[in-house]
């Protein structure tokens, strides 16, 4: 749990300093994300961790008194609760949620369960879901200011030396990557398809030319290209056709269209 748990907590601090740099005006600005604004999207975060933190503390009994009907009804509950706050309030908000949550998992073995909204998974896989979650509204609130949601290929002109690409990819995206190829079968259902038998392989190019497959060895369906475009495919940031993403196989390649890590 250590490196997950450390990992997450360097994703989430990257995005508290992001939102640091902003000035109030600008949290009004729309992201990616219909209809929401930075200031929504933190808001959500926030609630999220808040409430994660009280499943981690009261179990099962949180989530079915939290009387979910409809998910997209539940996302907004965190938006409307920000709306009027003071933007420091809801990043302090943010802040002692996400602590707690990290307090909480850090206490946990890898492997024991945590009941959540579409069913109780791993410690470990929770944790990475909150990673994912992070790194997905992160995109969204430096799409909005810096109008991408990729990485530059080469840094400006006149900033070669010093510049640090807010959206730049780290390793941490192995953990999004290997969450992704497991969520395979489950976007499958989602699609009404029946997943291969062999299973689908994914081998992808992290930062640094970190090499990272995840799935079975001896299928001969294979999913290849960059871990980023393939984690911002999963968390349904971009289209496959906007990627360097290449299938082998014709599974692999009806994945492409449905990958989708939650």
């Amino acid at each position: 749990m250590r490196e997950i748990l450390s990992d997450l907590v360097a994703e989430e601090q990257q995005l508290d300093q992001f939102l640091q740099s902003l000035r109030d005006r600008q949290w009004a600005t729309k992201t990616p994300a219909e209809g929401w604004t930075i200031q929504d999207t933190v808001s959500h975060l926030a609630y999220t961790e808040a409430f994660a933190a009280e499943v981690l503390e009261q179990g099962q009994a949180r989530v079915d008194a939290e009387e979910i009907e409809d998910i997209d009804e539940w996302t907004q509950r965190g938006v409307l609760q920000g709306r009027g706050r003071r933007h420091q309030e809801i990043i302090e908000w943010w802040r002692f949620g996400r602590a707690d949550v990290v307090e909480a998992l850090s206490r946990m073995t890898a492997e024991e369960r945590v009941p959540w909204l579409y069913g109780d998974m791993s410690a470990r896989s929770f944790a990475t879901v909150r990673l994912m979650e992070t790194w997905a509204h992160g995109l969204d609130i430096k799409a909005a200011m810096l109008g991408r949601m990729t990485p530059l290929e080469a840094p400006p002109d006149d900033d070669e030396e010093d510049y640090d690409d807010p959206l730049a990819d780290t390793l941490r995206l192995r953990h999004i990557a290997a969450l992704g190829q497991r969520a395979l079968p489950f976007a499958f259902r989602q699609a009404g398809l029946e997943y291969p038998e062999s299973g689908i392989r994914v081998e992808v190019m992290g930062p640094l030319y970190a090499a990272w497959r995840f799935g079975p060895e001896d299928t001969d369906q294979v999913i290849k290209g960059m871990a980023g475009d393939w984690c911002r495919l999963v968390v349904r940031r971009v289209e496959a056709s906007d990627t360097g993403l290449r299938a082998v196989g014709e599974h692999a390649e009806r994945a492409l269209d449905i990958a989708r890590a939650y």
